[in-house]
């Protein structure tokens, strides 16, 4: 662990003992990256909560501390395409004009289905339980949401054997990084 990813305040996992934590590692309560878990657990609440922009900003910004060929950086990135690709599914979908025929046009759709097609590549080889998020469970829900985009509705990632939504303490997290 590097002191730039060091964070004392990050607490243990709610269950489990995910990839990327040890109960008899000291610094950052046991997570080799504390710092990344912080930016996990708001990050998914943030998804949870359908704020896709600010999810994104979280795992992006927590990104950059880690360098090409790492499993952080595949792990961040990938998590950085999902929630960019749910983005373009839902936003698009309220907002993308009706076509002649009065269907709707499926731009947002195909620049979800390319950036989940780029967060699978990354993901792959990332262990199932990464900093406790159920990995195996958004690759899964990737790989069927290319075919029918609408098993994204209702979705969300579970992390620790839970699904938790923002607050307002996830909120103030993602707004500092602006």
């Amino acid at each position: 662990m590097t002191d730039h990813t060091r964070d004392d305040t990050v607490s243990p996992p709610t269950s489990g003992t995910p990839t990327g934590w040890d109960a008899g590692r000291g610094p950052s309560n046991g997570w080799e990256h504390g710092t990344l878990r912080r930016a996990v657990i708001h990050g998914v609440r943030l998804y949870n909560a359908g704020e896709f922009h600010e999810a994104h900003d979280c795992f992006e910004s927590e990104w950059y501390n880690y360098g090409n060929g790492t499993t952080e950086s595949a792990f961040l990135h990938g998590m950085v395409q999902v929630a960019a690709g749910a983005y373009k599914h839902f936003d698009f979908e309220n907002s993308e004009a009706q076509g002649a025929s009065g269907s709707r046009t499926q731009s947002g759709d195909d620049g979800m289905r390319s950036l989940f097609e780029t967060a699978l590549q990354y993901l792959q080889g990332v262990p199932r339980d990464y900093y406790g998020v159920d990995l195996l469970d958004v690759r899964t829900t990737l790989t069927n949401a290319l075919d029918d985009p609408a098993v994204l509705h209702g979705w969300e990632i579970e992390l620790d054997g839970e699904y938790p939504v923002a607050s307002e303490v996830d909120h103030e997290y993602a707004e500092r990084l602006e």
